[in-house]
This record gives C-alpha cells, sequence and structure tokens, in this order.
C-alpha cells in the first residue's frame, strides 16, 4: 500500500502491519482539542519545540491513523509495537507533521 503524498499520507508499520497516517482537518480538530491549542498556529507552535512526550507521539500517530480511516483508539495505538521502537515512533509522528504543516513539525523529534 503506497501512500498518496499529495493527500498528506504517510506509511508507516505498526503491529507488523503497513498502515496509512493521515492528519485529516477532522484529525487536525481532534489533536487541537487533545492539546488544549486555540488553532492550528498554536498546534504548529507546540510541535515546532522539538519537545514531543510519549503520549504526545499516542494522540499524534492515532489521529493519523484515524484520518485514514481506522477505528483504533489512543490505548491500541499506545500498545502498539514497531522495528525501531521509540525512534521509530518519532519518525512517524515527524513525518507526519512535516507532510501535513510543510515542514512545521520537522523539528519535532524528541530524543527516545
Amino acid at each position: 500500500m503506497s501512500p498518496n503524498r499529495r493527500r498528506g499520507e504517510v506509511a508507516a508499520t505498526l503491529d507488523g502491519r503497513e498502515r496509512r497516517l493521515c492528519l485529516t482537518l477532522g484529525a487536525l480538530a481532534e489533536l487541537e482539542a487533545a492539546f488544549e491549542a486555540e488553532d492550528l498556529g498554536a498546534l504548529v507552535e507546540r510541535f515546532s519545540s522539538g519537545r514531543l512526550s510519549a503520549r504526545d507521539l499516542i494522540r499524534i500517530i492515532g489521529a493519523g491513523l484515524r484520518g485514514a480511516g481506522e477505528t483504533v483508539s489512543d490505548e491500541e495505538v499506545a500498545v502498539m509495537r514497531m522495528q525501531d521502537g521509540a525512534a521509530g515512533y518519532a519518525r512517524i509522528a515527524s513525518d507526519l507533521l512535516a507532510m501535513t504543516f510543510g515542514g512545521a513539525g520537522e523539528g519535532a523529534q524528541p530524543n527516545p
């Protein structure tokens, strides 16, 4: 399954399964609520800080999976495994943010 980059999709292998992630408008609204951000600018500012917690990564990846059509809770995302561990989760979130915000999330790679 190849991601549609024009639609802002990224691909990731979680729990041994190739998945697509996409931060749709609904997914972005979900993140605004989760992070208590006033608007998209506040989200960009938060993500550009480069300081994301494990909980932040779960929320971003979960919103991306739901934005691409998966029915998955943040609790389910929290127990998903990936080969690269914490660094892999950070890379997924960073790629997703960069795809969505045109590079604004590139600095959002926490040290795992």
